[in-house]
């Protein structure tokens, strides 16, 4: 006879779903038994943000939905951040949380309050499971978090409803996956074909649903076909290689390189915004061009940001938006003619180029970069080391550079990579992090060390919120909480069972890094930099 966590855990696989992350608790036994058994394996972690984590690792390497289990009460309440980050980064993350039966919630409150009340702010749904309902909720489940923008979906599980035995009838396949949606036809298309048709300066932005919706292919030969320089956001990096002369690389929190690459855009009479989602930028991308500026909006969702105007919008997929638009245009029409684009790539280069001390974060990324193979995946944690490293780092395709872009939460840079590495043990993986976003997820390094998979952390010791206290001097504060203590991290790597070094200088580093690519476990590069090493960086 079949259970309800059988059903709940048999949809998962059915769904591609090969891996689940958490930390047990009494009332989630039946779930991670039916998870196991229906072929997904439990990775146990330290804290239930990095399990998360790790689960969206595992999401950008196969596609499928990342799980996440928590036990009631604390399990759920630690896990708020993670999901928080899955539903403003877009990432379909089912998130499963065992309770209490809803009778013995009246009278036993131990650990008990409204685990959909909390998390409903934060996810697509959130569902109560219930015996007889099962598959039709999970179908549900699956497809609100895959379809249009992916995000988290919080499902309840009862504990009688995970244990019992039902006759429900249900299918183990996910039958209803979402499709991809096609630009309707109307005087909007129109608009936007002319626009583009007559355009001599088209310059394309594109984000984090074109990379959700798996449109490189089409961007990549849409941008060659017709001479149209790309910007992307963070996570859109790789949609072009970004060793493309057409490729102007990452934005939106680089003051350094917006002054650069806003003029270009302002200059465009045509701007292609293909899936572009401005939750991933600052505020010099609020308004960045004039209300009644050529803007052709191609987005999947309704946008309702209130960041920019656009002339028109269509409604689509990228990939088909960019067939018609195709098909309306000479390849053969001018491009540019007075090479704006490649003058702002060059001048980019210079600006992110290895700092002429010899040694700081600059040149320390340009070293790993130079190092590490092509398809090399790279995380990246909160701080300032993310901006710079997100300017410096050239991705060859899509999903090569992990972060949070959105939320611009600390503490994801290692998990990232752990999930992503155990789920793909092909690509290799580096993780940059600053030493207090290390911190946080320390423990983690055991996780690390029980998984016997090598990953790379390049951990960028000042002893200090960069950052934050970069801010603090621009807006004349005092220095107030932003300062710590160093930690000997190479020892606590060893402690932990992997290979930690200290490294000075570029010539240790490179080093340290082609010898990190052949061990079996993981390696921790503690690059120490001095204070206020960042200054005028980016």
């Amino acid at each position: 006879m079949t259970t309800g966590a059988d059903i709940i855990a048999q949809k998962l696989h059915g769904a591609g779903c090969r891996h689940a992350f958490g930390i047990p608790g009494g009332e989630v036994l039946a779930l991670m038994q039916g998870l196991d058994q229906a072929g997904l394996k439990f990775v146990l972690v330290k804290h239930e943000n990095a399990g998360g984590f790790m689960a969206e690792g595992g999401w950008h390497a196969d596609g499928a939905p990342g799980v996440l289990l928590a036990t009631l009460g604390p399990g759920a309440a630690n896990a708020i951040n993670v999901v928080a980050n899955a539903w403003q980064d877009r990432v379909p993350l089912i998130f499963l949380t065992g309770c209490v039966d809803q009778a013995e919630a009246e009278s036993y409150t131990h650990q008990v309050f409204d685990h959909q009340r909390l998390l409903r702010p934060i996810v697509k749904a959130s569902f109560s499971a219930r015996l007889g309902a099962l598959d039709v909720m999970m179908e549900k489940a699956l497809v609100i978090a895959l379809d249009g923008q992916p995000g988290p979906v919080h499902i309840d599980v009862p504990i009688k409803v995970a244990e019992s035995e039902t006759a429900e009838t249900w299918s183990p396949s996910f039958r209803s996956k979402p499709g991809a949606s096609a630009p309707i036809a109307g005087p909007d298309l129109d608009t936007a074909v002319e626009l583009f048709k007559k355009a001599e300066r088209p310059i394309a932005i594109a984000g984090v649903d074109a990379v959700n919706e798996e449109a490189s292919q089409a961007i990549t030969e849409f941008c060659r076909t017709f001479r149209i320089p790309l910007v992307t956001s963070y996570k859109g990096k790789g949609l072009l290689d970004e060793n493309d002369p057409l490729a102007l690389g990452g934005a939106g929190l680089s003051p350094k390189a917006d002054g650069l690459l806003l003029p270009l855009i302002n200059q465009s009479d045509c701007i292609l915004s293909l899936g572009y989602d401005p939750i991933e930028m600052r505020i010099n991308w609020r308004n960045p061009w004039p209300a009644d500026a050529p803007v052709i909006d191609v987005t999947p969702v309704l946008r309702t940001h209130g960041m920019h105007e656009a002339a028109v919008t269509l409604r689509s997929a990228v990939a088909p938006a960019l067939d018609i638009l195709s098909k309306a245009r000479d390849a053969a029409s001018p491009s540019w003619p007075d090479g704006e684009p490649e003058a702002v790539r060059k001048d980019l280069s210079k600006a992110f180029a290895p700092g002429p001390a010899g040694w700081g974060p600059g040149t320390a990324f340009h070293v790993l970069r130079d190092v590490m193979p092509a398809n090399t995946v790279a995380t990246a944690d909160s701080g300032a080391h993310r901006i710079l490293v997100s300017q410096i780092w050239r991705c060859s395709g899509p999903r090569q550079m992990l972060q949070s872009s959105a939320l611009c939460t600390m503490g994801c840079a290692v998990p990232l990579a752990m999930g992503y590495r155990l789920v793909d043990q092909t690509a290799p993986v580096i993780a940059f992090v600053g030493d207090a976003g290390l911190e946080m997820c320390l423990g983690e390094l055991s996780t690390l060390r029980d998984l016997k998979i090598p990953v790379i952390i390049c951990v960028l010791v000042d002893t200090s919120l960069a950052l934050i206290e970069l801010k603090q001097r621009n807006s004349q504060r005092p220095n107030v909480g932003v300062d710590f203590g160093e930690t000997d991290f190479p020892a606590v790597a060893r402690a932990y069972g992997g290979h930690g070094v200290w490294v000075d200088n570029a010539g240790e580093l490179k080093k340290e890094a082609a010898e990190a690519l052949h061990r079996d476990g993981f390696t921790l590069l503690a690059c120490r930099i001095a204070q206020r090493s960042y200054d005028g960086a980016f």
